[in-house]
């Protein structure tokens, strides 16, 4: 867990996708302020919401269950989630727990926005 450094979050608007940059490691003592940003950018319903996992280098398992959350609410809304730079860590969460056959799961932003 890191307690020096709180989770920053960047929401940038690119057309109609909304990118979703955490920077910092999503545990517990953070995982409620990814959540509640995740819930206020798809109360503006994108077509497309990516998150940018870039700059995350752990994430533990209230991290993930905010990522399925937020994959539960895109699907009601008819909201295209993807995840994209997953860092060798983060991306072993999600193969472990099999979430990588359930997110779409991308290289990087480009293409997440391409798709």
């Amino acid at each position: 867990m890191n307690d020096a450094q709180p989770l920053e979050i960047r929401i940038e608007r690119k057309d109609d996708s909304v990118i979703v940059q955490p920077t910092g490691e999503i545990d517990l003592s953070c995982s409620a302020d990814l959540r509640h940003e995740l819930r206020d950018v798809q109360r503006s319903k994108p077509k497309k919401l990516i998150i940018d996992l870039q700059q995350v280098p752990y994430m533990d398992s209230s991290g993930v269950a905010t990522l399925v959350e937020a994959m539960q609410s895109a699907r009601r809304e008819k909201t295209s989630l993807i995840l994209c730079s997953l860092q060798d860590k983060v991306r072993s969460m999600f193969e472990i727990a099999k979430l990588d056959s359930v997110f779409t799961i991308t290289e990087n932003a480009d293409i997440a926005h391409s798709q």
